[in-house]
């Protein structure tokens, strides 16, 4: 299987997926919908309610459960990755009938909605940027930074499809040089700059402040250029260059710092900036009807 593992949210709940390109199938995590459907905020309760399920429904005759499968899938606990008992979406929606809840007709139009979702997007991949500046929208961004991060997609996109063609290997690799580009220009590695942010699984890009985000583009973006001026033949090769990339945006980084006396990398995340901004604009709200009423 062809795997593309996703996390999808029902009523801010997580539920992992995995969408199975040749199949054009979702697979969804069985232990993450019953915990939704029984409200079960911890997996362990879960898991056994599945566990139990699934005996009464091996014992009814139901060939449910053998037809699930498992995937190796990340857990919502400590990010490493576990066989996991999951299902396409007909065989879920048998489940489902399984389980008394009051949500299971909200859950059943949510499935339908993912799929279809998904279906659009393969025809239209426009859809999927829309729909992510809704997402980042719900969750308090500003459009400003919305759209600088939508544009570091893009320019991470470009820089690993030129790795892909320098030969670079998928996964520790790309995190090696990775790394190499974020201590050329911010002095920390990934790791060391989520820490700085009080981070753990959580997307650093996320955090970044605008500012932080266009360096870091920046420093993408010139080790694209470099990569396709250089041609990097082997690994040392790419280090090389992903480390003049990186230098590159950290004399941005210093000459601006130099400019506002302030420096550009900060420890807070996206949750004390988006409050910073809420903030704000509940100040200058009550300002506004301070003075209305002084009217």
């Amino acid at each position: 299987m062809a795997q593309n593992d996703k996390i999808q949210l029902f009523e801010d709940k997580r539920i992992r997926t995995a969408w199975d390109a040749e199949k054009e199938e979702w697979y969804f995590s069985i232990v993450d919908v019953v915990a939704v459907l029984t409200d079960q905020p911890d997996q362990r309760h879960a898991a056994k309610y599945w566990s139990v399920l699934k005996t009464r429904l091996k014992k009814e005759g139901s060939e449910l459960t053998t037809n699930c499968s498992q995937l190796k899938m990340r857990s919502l606990k400590d990010g490493k990755r576990y066989n996991t008992d999951v299902a396409d979406t007909e065989q879920l929606l048998r489940i489902i009938q399984s389980i008394p809840s009051p949500k299971a007709e909200p859950f059943k139009l949510w499935l339908a909605q993912v799929g279809r979702e998904r279906i659009e997007e393969t025809i239209d991949p426009e859809l999927t940027i829309d729909r992510a500046l809704e997402t980042y929208l719900k969750k308090g961004y500003s459009r400003e930074w919305i759209n600088q991060r939508l544009q570091a997609i893009q320019v991470r996109k470009e820089l690993t499809d030129e790795w892909d063609a320098r030969g670079v290997q998928k996964g520790v690799e790309y995190a090696i040089l990775t790394d190499e580009i974020s201590r050329a220009w911010s002095g920390m590695s990934t790791r060391q700059y989520k820490n700085l942010k009080g981070l753990k699984k959580e997307n650093l890009r996320d955090n970044m402040t605008t500012l932080e985000l266009v360096l870091n583009m920046l420093a993408e973006a010139t080790t694209t250029e470099i990569s396709k001026q250089k041609a990097p033949s082997t690994f040392s090769e790419n280090m090389a260059v992903a480390r003049k990339g990186g230098e590159a945006a950290g004399i941005a980084r210093k000459a601006v710092e130099e400019r506002t006396g302030v420096p550009v990398i900060t420890p807070k995340n996206a949750a004390q900036l988006n409050q910073v901004v809420t903030d704000l604009l509940e100040g200058a709200a009550s300002d506004t009807t301070e003075e209305s009423k002084g009217k």
